[in-house]
């Protein structure tokens, strides 16, 4: 039986990881705004691990009017994606 404390521990865990993409996933979304070198290596690594996310929605909503909605997609879906994963392991309710 797993103790009460490691499940606090892992929720704390999944909650402090879906909390740093989201913030990389904003910082990368913002970053594109500013004249910021590309050559920049936290660009680099924010485009390394955001990129191949943001693709899978720009294939389901592209850009419209040279506006991309598919980070808010994103973010929504990854907020979902945890509470699946809440629900798996903790048995709580989806919603």
């Amino acid at each position: 039986m797993v103790d009460n404390s490691m499940l606090i521990w892992l929720y704390h865990v999944i909650k402090y990881l879906f909390r740093i993409y989201e913030g990389a996933l904003i910082v990368y979304i913002f970053s594109s705004w500013f004249p910021i070198s590309r050559d920049n290596f936290i660009i680099k690594f924010l485009e390394d691990i955001c990129e191949p996310y943001l693709k899978l929605f720009r294939k389901i909503l592209p850009p419209v009017a040279m506006i991309d909605f598919s980070p808010i997609l994103a973010i929504i879906s990854l907020g979902l994606i945890e509470r699946a994963l809440y629900s798996l392991i903790f048995g709580v309710s989806f919603f």
